[in-house]
């Protein structure tokens, strides 16, 4: 019996997981002997996490949650760290899958190696090469401690290669993102809102912000929703933003017209909106990694990313925060005037079953 543990420690782990579950279910179904637990780090009533998202994912909700909800970033290392001990303690497991780039994901990561489990790191590769960050420093640590490197991406592959990885610990499966994507293209949800403000597909561009660094920068944003604006002209921007983005958002993008936030979408509904965009503005990575999916113009308010594919063969582009570029690309949009993309190599939707097929050659 290969008995595998799935940890996702936020919402978006969920989103790229959720493939890697199904299909262990499936060569479960299929007589394969293996079994699977999902944890999630934190707690059951946790307000990100909509009611419908396992739904929307077409997984069953986590068997466990490791309850651990605080703030501070050490504290809450330490917390995961003797939570999940706990956890390994009471189910057998022989190895444990992480993802991305969180603390809790790092804390899982050391107490896995601590019990002398395989370690398998989803997305591997990643980095931003700004040590100051601290999603760098997790990414090394779980990087360094991972026996299985599953990547999307050369650029992934060559850095983890660059740093000492041994090639035979190194897999390029893919975007797992991907798969959940293509498992969702025919059941996305069109959002009421459309409707209410009389809106078609192609006739809006869509805008999120997450980074606290933006946020904390007002005079800066306030510039950068002005020119973003004023590009867009009479194309409606619609923002699907959280508590304190929509705060400090729409007290800055008060004056223009041609801006609206909305509530907070579903996960299908805000695939939706964003796969029938005229154009996308975001400062997420995954975000972009959609829009390339997609071939949905986007353009990034960062000046790198963890998936370079995005930019070289995808429909990405990255303008830091500058307002003067934001506003040239978001006419370019509006113009229609944007780069041919395609996707990029092994963005094909099989990525979970890559990574499934490779634990079982080497049970």
């Amino acid at each position: 019996m290969l008995n595998i543990c799935i940890v996702a420690g936020a919402r978006p782990n969920f989103i790229k997981v959720a493939p890697l579950v199904r299909a262990v279910e499936q060569a479960k179904a299929g007589g394969k002997d293996v079994d699977y637990r999902l944890v999630y780090t934190g707690a059951e009533g946790d307000p990100t996490l909509e009611p419908t998202l396992f739904e929307d994912l077409g997984i069953s909700a986590p068997d466990v949650y490791l309850g651990v909800d605080c703030l501070n970033l050490n504290e809450l290392t330490g917390r995961v760290m003797s939570e999940f001990e706990k956890y390994l303690d009471a189910n057998p497991t022989d190895v444990v899958i992480v993802v991305d780039d969180l603390a809790s994901t790092m804390a899982v990561a050391i107490v896995a190696k601590k019990h002398g489990l395989t370690l398998a790191h989803l997305v591997a590769g990643t980095r931003s090469f700004d040590i100051k960050m601290p999603k760098e420093i997790n990414r090394l640590v779980i990087d360094g401690l991972s026996d299985l490197l599953f990547t999307a991406g050369m650029g992934s592959t060559s850095i983890v290669s660059r740093e000492g990885a041994e090639l035979s610990h190194v897999y390029m499966v893919g975007n797992i993102l991907m798969d959940t994507l293509r498992f969702n293209r025919s059941r996305l949800v069109r959002p009421s809102v459309l409707d209410e403000m009389s809106l078609k597909e192609g006739e809006y561009v869509v805008f999120t912000l997450n980074r606290k660094a933006l946020l904390a920068d007002e005079a800066n944003l306030g510039a950068m929703l002005g020119a973003m604006c004023r590009a867009a002209g009479g194309v409606r921007i619609l923002a699907p933003l959280r508590s304190v983005a929509a705060e400090v958002v729409g007290r800055l993008a008060a004056g223009y017209d041609n801006f609206t936030i909305i509530q907070p979408l579903s996960y299908l509904e805000f695939g939706y909106l964003t796969a029938n965009a005229k154009g996308i503005v975001t400062d997420s990575g995954n975000v972009a990694e959609e829009a390339t999916f997609n071939g949905v113009p986007c353009v990034t308010l960062n000046s790198y990313t963890e998936h370079i594919e995005t930019v070289k063969c995808g429909s990405n582009v990255l303008v830091g925060e500058d307002a003067v570029k934001l506003g040239e690309a978001v006419a370019d949009i509006v113009k229609g005037q944007w780069k041919k993309c395609s996707l990029p190599d092994r963005w094909d939707g099989r990525t979970a079953e890559r990574i499934l097929q490779i634990l079982f050659e080497l049970k």
